[in-house]
């Protein structure tokens, strides 16, 4: 596994940028070619609220927030968006709300649940689903599943990075997509190329980072 870590930066905006590296990968639900690490975004403050400014721009004008939902780790981008959106002085038709910004737990059987003191900003509410990495789509149908069941209702969904453009009929406006990661390729576990031919896998990876073998 090459371990250098190459720089991406955002067509959108320059300060949104992300780190790749290239290898043989296993995610969650597939085999891929490329790791995406988010941690730039995630953990810098300045990288985090340009990425948020890229993520918020779609929603700004015309479409309703009350909650911003965080996945993989996104918390710190989902606050500056929350912020962008309810910022006094903006066209937004978001301004002057109180924008919650709450995360899933994820339970023993893989089920993303809100405990009774968060399901209120759930319940009857506006939400903005922010992921980290989008690869097959599945965990995000689960998301979109979850905030239903609790009673909201999804208005948008955006990620750092998407190889889908939709899930469940609704548009994912990533700040990266396979345009931008040249060469990327998923895979299913048992349509691997790589691993028919013997290229042992270098590590496992989500969107939190990756844990070499």
């Amino acid at each position: 596994m090459d371990t250098n870590l190459e720089n991406l930066r955002s067509w959108k905006n320059p300060k949104a940028r992300v780190k790749i590296m290239r290898g043989h990968f296993v995610t969650t639900h597939s085999h891929v070619n490329t790791y995406i690490d988010l941690s730039t975004m995630k953990s810098r403050c300045n990288n985090a609220r340009e990425t948020a400014k890229v993520m918020a721009e779609p929603y700004l004008a015309s479409t309703e927030i009350d909650t911003v939902v965080c996945l993989d780790g996104m918390e710190v981008v989902g606050t500056f968006i929350a912020d962008i959106l309810s910022r006094p002085g903006t066209v937004s038709i978001n301004t002057g709300k109180n924008i919650s910004v709450v995360t899933p737990e994820t339970d023993k059987a893989g089920q993303m649940i809100f405990r009774d003191n968060t399901k209120r900003m759930i319940e009857g509410q506006q939400v903005l689903i922010v992921a980290g990495l989008i690869t097959t789509g599945k965990t995000m149908l689960q998301s979109i599943e979850s905030v239903l069941y609790y009673g909201g209702r999804v208005n948008g969904i955006c990620a750092a990075f998407s190889l889908v453009s939709k899930v469940a009929g609704m548009d994912i406006n990533a700040v990266f997509t396979q345009k931008e990661v040249h060469g990327y390729e998923k895979y299913s576990d048992g349509d691997c190329p790589m691993c028919a031919a013997g290229k042992k896998v270098d590590a496992f990876v989500n969107s939190y980072g990756y844990s070499a073998l």
